[in-house]
């Protein structure tokens, strides 16, 4: 594999874009892709130096909170996060189950109720969910060649834990893709091209600046509680040489309605497993937010907006439910 530079981008440029108008069935494949991960030569030390373990997180600077903040002009509100359910799409063992603490009655006499609740559930990878780096990995590696072993604890990461991100206000850019194909929801197995994602910007007439939160609308977050079956089963998103042209402007995180951000399986490089995850948290250290509700945002005229998100503080965790927000 040939590398663009040390610490430029990696892999296999897509040679199978499958343009044109895109409806509920995917575009044939016209070639196909080995991809192999970068060696750890060519993805370290990172851009940040060696001894980094923030990644895309060290663009989170007061200067761009500031920016984010001018872009609040009406003080309204959506929510980007869906409510976490036992009805929500669910992946193998993972689970989610409330068990409400009927009312216990205080002996006071002025009978002072109060309600508990048992939450049991994998916290870190349900609902909308940040991933944090320790949660993908290139063989014993995480991102910037820390080796997994090194810094995996009993009780959690002992490195780069998703307490360790903080929070997130920065320009949040909505890419609808689907919108710009004229559909509510992209094909299965529909991977974004770079021309997509060029096309869905100059339909809304805007550019990716460092340090934005890209989330990219393709329709799928519609069938989240309605349709879990095909929801888990596949799903449209970015594929590799689009994650590598979006992560070469620098993004603070991508994120999508889908549950892996990329395209799943991938069409182009099928004999890989979720390659944009390694591209993105173990080559780059770009986050990824998944499973977003944005449904409302798509329905709205704004493109950009003030994003506001905080990981819960799980000591050592591999990622965070969280409830990211548009301030607009």
């Amino acid at each position: 594999m040939k590398t663009l530079s040390r610490r430029g981008l990696f892999g296999v440029a897509c040679l199978a874009c499958g343009g044109g108008h895109m409806g509920l069935t995917a575009t044939p494949v016209q070639a196909q892709q080995r991809w192999s991960p970068p060696e750890a030569a060519q993805r370290c030390p990172s851009r940040w130096g060696p001894n980094d373990r923030r990644g895309s997180m060290n663009l989170q600077t007061p200067e761009r909170a500031q920016a984010a903040a001018r872009l609040i002009r009406t003080g309204q509100m959506v929510e980007l996060g869906h409510v976490l359910a036992p009805t929500m799409p669910f992946f193998g063992t993972r689970r989610f189950d409330l068990h409400t603490k009927r009312t216990f009655m205080n002996p006071e006499p002025n009978r002072r109720g109060s309600n508990e609740e048992i939450v049991i559930t994998e916290i870190g990878q349900v609902g909308t969910q940040l991933d944090a780096f320790p949660h993908q990995t290139i063989g014993d590696q995480v991102y910037n060649c820390v080796d997994l072993p090194s810094i995996s604890g009993r009780s959690g990461f002992t490195e780069m834990g998703v307490h360790t991100i903080g929070t997130v206000m920065t320009r949040g850019v909505l890419i609808d893709v689907a919108g710009a194909k004229g559909v509510p929801v992209l094909g299965d197995d529909y991977e974004i091209t770079v021309a997509d994602l060029e096309q869905a910007l100059s339909r809304q007439n805007m550019q990716i600046a460092e340090g934005d939160a890209v989330i990219i609308h393709t329709g799928w977050g519609t069938l989240w509680g309605r349709d879990n079956a095909r929801y888990v089963r596949s799903c449209p998103g970015i594929g590799v040489a689009a994650a590598e042209w979006i992560i070469q402007r620098n993004p603070i995180l991508m994120g999508s309605d889908n549950w892996p951000v990329e395209c799943a399986p991938s069409k182009t490089m099928p004999d890989a497993s979720l390659p944009v995850h390694q591209l993105a948290l173990v080559a780059h250290g770009v986050h990824l937010l998944e499973n977003m509700k944005l449904d409302e945002m798509a329905r709205r005229p704004e493109r950009e907006f003030a994003f506001v998100m905080q990981p819960l503080k799980v000591q050592g965790g591999s990622g965070s439910t969280v409830a990211p927000t548009a301030m607009l």
